[in-house]
């Protein structure tokens, strides 16, 4: 289309979701340096907070086209242009992917404009639906192929498609399948990645990930792991003692502890030392471990004053019980406690919730079985999409907490973003510290003015246009 111009004052934009620039196409090369002085070159910002109300950035916020005549725009040296912006939505994902803009150079609304930008855009968009249709044939043949091995568990997920075979149909429930698909969602371009998931039955399974064709669409092998003998984690703690259990507040440490421990085992907690005194708890600790019995967990070793460290390390090398310690992560592990890290033959770290994102639909579809009894409720695919990706910072704790509050709203049917509390129904982006408060500001100025963005707005003091665009890059929705 740029060459089609042919020496016409016009120029061609195109932008990404974010209205950043991407390419410009010009044939007057006057145009082209005013664009150029004016800051419009590839990989510029053209956002409404920076430029205001423009044809690439304001189609983007508002997900409509719109024409711009010369003292339209919110920039003065705009002025001499009349300027066509289009939104442009992929035909299969229904996502906004860009924005196309035509600026002309005239005084007066040339009649085309409007036109020939609609036209550009559908061009573009038929594109979009070509390529997906080419990458969805790929991956349909390659779903094809392996369906064919009898009893074989595959699905295939890509842009407005999700296909699975009987046996991955028998093999998932609707929460396992939502993992897995999330899952897929979030793993990197290479060929082939493996993982292992507990479904929601308790059944380990391995899914193996390929991109057929190197496109978007992801084919995924399902396999039934065979279970491991009961017992043998439990029993490891007998022939590698003490063991360390090492994970984030909410992470479940005392629930992997008592599961090594075993049922009767003894506690004995670090944070007592507060009201019990030094001597005493000292003098607990030594009656505990010098006498033979069940075993022994030590919890929240980074409440042990420094005094105390060098004497439970001798109470720990002298013990005739299997002890088991849980403490969080951080620096205090190689300073403070660092005698008590020496003498642990073994250690455990969890990972916490936020990269185990395949795992939270069954987590959850786990705990609402719990509180409201099995097949009562049901995650929707969204829900579960907005779960996974979530920081989680309080880990299992805080989404225990998340899955009681749905359970208190609703206790039959499905569970949509709707019913989740406010500040989870968006799924935040991965973003700095500041970006992460700014969010929690919008979000808590939408709360205060029941939803209204206009009222958020004023009370922010930003324009209408400033907080939609803020909210569009910090995905709020």
């Amino acid at each position: 289309m740029g060459r089609e111009l042919d020496g016409a004052p016009a120029i061609l934009v195109l932008g990404d979701a974010s209205a950043s620039v991407v390419d410009i196409q010009y044939a007057d090369q006057a145009v082209g340096r005013m664009m150029q002085d004016m800051g419009i070159t590839v990989g510029a910002r053209v956002g409404e907070e920076r430029l205001g109300t423009n044809a690439l950035a304001t189609p983007a916020v508002t997900g409509r086209d719109v024409l711009l005549r010369g003292h339209e725009h919110s920039v003065a040296a705009f002025s001499s242009f009349v300027c066509y912006g289009h939104p442009l939505v992929h035909p299969v994902t229904h996502r906004l992917e860009g924005v196309l803009s035509i600026s002309y150079r005239t005084e007066k609304e040339h009649p085309l404009l409007r036109p020939l930008g609609r036209r550009v855009a559908l061009d573009i968009q038929d594109r979009l639906r070509l390529d997906a249709d080419h990458a969805r044939q790929r991956l349909l043949s390659a779903f094809q192929t392996a369906a064919r091995r009898r009893g074989h568990a595959v699905m295939a997920i890509g842009q407005g498609l999700v296909l699975s075979t009987p046996p991955a149909l028998d093999l998932l429930r609707p929460a396992d399948q939502s993992a897995v698909r999330a899952w897929a969602e979030t793993t990197g371009p290479r060929d082939e990645t493996v993982r292992r998931l507990t479904l929601t039955s308790g059944r380990t399974v391995l899914l193996q990930c390929t991109r057929p064709g190197g496109g978007d669409g992801v084919l995924i092998h399902i396999a039934p792991e065979q279970d491991a003998p009961r017992g043998d984690a439990d029993r490891a703690i007998g022939a590698a003692r003490p063991l360390l259990i090492v994970g984030e507040p909410g992470s479940g440490r005392t629930t992997e502890a008592r599961r090594a421990a075993g049922v009767d085992a003894s506690t004995l907690d670090a944070s007592d030392v507060v009201d019990q005194g030094e001597h005493d708890w000292a003098g607990a600790a030594e009656r505990l471990l010098e006498s033979p019995g069940a075993a022994v967990v030590v919890e929240n070793l980074p409440y042990l004053p420094e005094r105390l460290v060098a004497l439970l390390a001798r109470f720990l090398r002298d013990t005739p019980r299997d002890v088991v310690l849980t403490t969080t992560p951080g620096d205090h592990l190689e300073t403070t406690h660092a005698p008590l890290v020496a003498v642990c033959a073994a250690r455990r770290d969890l990972a916490p919730l936020r990269h185990r994102r395949h795992e939270i639909a069954p987590l959850a579809a786990r705990m609402l079985a719990d509180v409201v009894g099995a097949g009562r409720v049901r995650l929707t695919n969204e829900t579960v999409r907005i779960l996974a990706e979530q920081p989680w910072h309080g880990n299992l704790t805080e989404l225990r907490e998340v899955v009681q509050a749905l359970a208190d709203i609703r206790s039959v049917g499905d569970i949509t973003p709707s019913d989740l509390p406010f500040s989870y129904r968006n799924a935040p982006q991965a973003s700095s510290p500041f970006d992460k408060a700014e969010r929690e500001i919008i979000l808590a100025a939408i709360e205060a003015a029941g939803g209204n963005k206009l009222q958020a707005a004023r009370a922010l003091g930003v324009s209408r246009s400033t907080l939609y665009n803020r909210m569009r890059a910090l995905r709020i929705y």
